[in-house]
């Protein structure tokens, strides 16, 4: 095997890293950084005191760069090598290169907020601006001046702002490490085709037909794009003239794949065939596939946006950015010269796309990532002025805050409360886990374990649509969520399960993903192990509801989901089925149509709902949606009233606002007293005293 060029510089990173308590090194593609610098570190001697931590913004890479160091080191996965990821942990008591997410990072801070058990911490991939990297940043900063002589913070990534970074962290030094790369001819199309999948998949025809040996990449927005065009290549392959051309196996890469699935991408093409591997921008940096020779660039990525305003989410297929573009062309040069086939204009490339990708911490609820601050318990950290790289906007944290309060995580004064740091330890979004909380209190732990693990498992009424399918000569049989809604409906169907004895058969023909539902029964089994601890008393792991019918039943669980999204209030407009929001924000929104919320025996849908989230598609829908009483929810609305963002941050400006007000009365006092306005000096006195107090008392 070659030396990977990072290999040349090891000296002189370690003399850096020994130095400075934290390094930035940008890496080019195929520099070896991902895995050999823990390699690096490790052989001189930092595991000696702690492991090293190595972040991955994506579970993928975690796992699949874990192997591939376990491999080279000589060692059994999970033994000196290993991976956690939610839900997920391969270490051991031996493992000293641990591969991770940043989410699953920030969770152990919580129980050791000063990580002693890492000697050093790489944070990987940077440049992809995740949520929670731009968390681990600000935290690293505070980190290193506690532990500034036996800690040591990489930051590494291909494309970052090197000198932004090093000036965030005081200066640190940047290292530029060279790739591997060899050159890329970048042929643009002359204008944007009107179906980028049908031009992908003609530009993957034309290649495999004409040019010479060598794997096809194509970067699609997302799995179902990945799907149709994987669909139409192996058909059209299977339609080519035989022997016109090479065998080619069709490949997919994308975050849900399955590990016996991924696994395959990585390994390399039989003789005289070539792979044609459809993927999502994960193949950009965070994994690394050896053959490639030509890239389709559909100039597009999928990306999640969350507006505070209206708490609604819209995933929205948008330009990528110059530097997501010029990744994506390395791609193709790193066995030998390769062509990058960019399906838009040269113009579009240099004038209409953005320099950088915007920072997730930017179009992201921040719920999560709040309350794992507050449940940090620093007395300093104020939230609405907490130190971010790119700090997101004012109104994404007050929008955060408020969710917070309105589900008791925090109190008034922004402190945290017992129900709040009970939900961080929770690995789930904040509305899931006051639910579980919730639901312990209620006696219905057990329903909602199973509502929450579904949710997890990614169980969607999409995938589980044709229940409704008329042109089935034999309708399926599963229950309904009648006119309680999805969560119901969802308990349901793992209870006709759980009765079925897990049996696979009976997933595949209910049109249930085997593989999801397993993993909703592991996730179960995980959330009941972490609620016998918090609530130190034995929880039920089995599902204890099985073929029970009636509402009462259900009552309790449907109250406890209130508890956790009541700050996501619907109700029912009159004179038609469409909903309004309530709460802090309000509009016309509809009920997602794969939900299978019905109505009653009047025609009639309930008068209020909770729903998991708002999404934006052709219009405004809720999904995941469960009816509930008014009643449950009235509290919560009552604390709106006093309600006030300033205080709820933690930060000191309530009370600057307060001691600038007192020195104002202070001041007022002592102009009365000067006035020689002699008995009517008490009573303005008194006078001012009480409109301060007043507006004290206001807050």
């Amino acid at each position: 095997m070659a030396v990977l060029p990072i290999l040349r510089f090891e000296d002189k990173i370690v003399e850096t890293v020994e130095k400075n308590p934290v390094v930035v090194i940008i890496g080019e593609t195929g520099s070896g950084k991902s895995t050999q610098l823990s390699q690096i570190l490790h052989r001189r001697g930092y595991t000696r005191s702690g492991a090293i931590a190595i972040t991955q913004p994506r579970r993928v890479a975690a796992v699949s760069l874990s192997r591939r160091v376990a491999l080279e080191v000589g060692v059994q996965l999970g033994e000196e090598v290993g991976y956690a990821i939610r839900f997920e942990d391969r270490t051991s008591a031996k493992t000293c290169i641990k591969y991770l997410t940043d989410g699953v990072l920030l969770r152990e801070s919580l129980s050791n907020p000063e990580l002693n058990q890492y000697s050093v911490i790489i944070l990987d991939e940077v440049h992809e601006r995740s949520l929670n990297s731009d968390i681990i940043l600000g935290l690293m900063k505070r980190l290193v001046k506690i532990r500034s002589s036996n800690l040591r913070v990489l930051i590494t990534s291909a494309t970052l702002d090197g000198v932004k970074v090093s000036k965030f962290f005081s200066g640190c030094p940047v290292m530029n490490i060279p790739g591997k790369l060899f050159p890329v001819e970048k042929l643009y199309s002359s204008e944007r085709p009107k179906c980028y999948i049908e031009s992908s998949l003609r530009t993957a025809l034309d290649i495999h037909s004409r040019e010479p040996p060598g794997d096809i990449l194509i970067f699609m927005t997302g799995k179902d794009d990945i799907d149709k065009m994987v669909s139409k290549l192996e058909e059209k392959i299977q339609n080519l003239d035989e022997g016109s051309c090479m065998d080619a196996q069709v490949l997919s890469l994308h975050g849900s794949l399955p590990p016996e699935m991924q696994v395959r991408v990585f390994s390399p093409a039989h003789p005289n065939c070539r792979r044609i591997i459809v993927a999502t921008n994960i193949a950009e940096t965070s994994l690394t596939v050896d053959g490639v020779v030509y890239v389709i660039d559909t100039g597009y990525v999928k990306q999640r946006q969350y507006n505070p305003s209206t708490g609604m989410y819209s995933l929205d297929v948008v330009q990528i950015s110059r530097v997501q573009a010029d990744q994506r062309a390395g791609r193709a040069g790193r066995t030998r010269p390769g062509k990058c086939y960019r399906l838009y204009p040269s113009k579009v490339y240099h004038e209409e796309f953005l320099d950088a990708t915007v920072p997730e911490i930017q179009r992201s609820s921040l719920a999560g990532s709040v309350l794992y601050l507050k449940s940090l318990n620093l007395p300093d950290i104020d939230i609405l002025n907490f130190d971010f790289l790119d700090p997101p906007s004012r109104e994404s944290l007050a929008d955060a805050l408020r969710q917070l309060y309105l589900i008791d995580a925090i109190d008034e004064d922004g402190m945290i409360t017992h129900v709040g740091r009970t939900m961080a330890e929770l690995p789930l979004e904040p509305s899931l886990s006051r639910t579980l909380i919730e639901a312990n209190e209620l006696g219905c732990l057990s329903q909602a374990l199973t509502v929450v693990a579904m949710l997890s498992a990614e169980i969607t009424h999409l995938s589980i649509h044709s229940i409704k399918d008329k042109k089935r000569k034999q309708p399926l049989k599963l229950p309904s969520g009648s006119y309680w809604g999805d969560h119901i409906h969802l308990l349901r169907i793992y209870e006709n399960w759980d009765c079925a004895d897990y049996d696979p058969a009976w997933c595949t023909e209910h049109n249930l993903q085997v593989r999801n539902m397993k993993f909703s029964r592991d996730v179960r089994k995980q959330l009941s192990q972490i609620m016998q601890k918090i609530s130190k008393g034995p929880v039920d792991i089995q599902s204890s509801v099985r073929q029970k019918k009636g509402e009462q039943e259900y009552r309790s669980l449907r109250k406890a989901l209130c508890r956790g999204f009541g700050n996501q209030l619907a109700e029912r407009m009159l004179h038609h089925n469409g909903f309004r929001t309530l709460g802090y924000r309000s509009q016309l929104v509809q009920v997602h149509p794969s939900s299978m919320l019905e109505t009653n025996e009047d025609g009639r849908l309930p008068d209020y709902v909770v729903y998991h989230e708002l999404i934006s598609t052709s219009r405004p829908f809720m999904r995941n949606v469960c009816a509930v009483d008014i009643s449950w929810v009235a509290p919560i609305l009552k604390k709106l009233e006093k309600m006030d963002i300033h205080k709820l941050s933690g930060g000191l400006e309530s009370e600057k606002i307060e001691q600038a007000e007192h020195k104002q009365l202070q001041l007022h006092n002592l102009e009365e007293s000067g006035s020689g306005r002699g008995d009517s000096m008490e009573s303005r006195i008194q006078a001012a005293r009480e409109r301060y107090l007043a507006r004290k008392a206001n807050k």
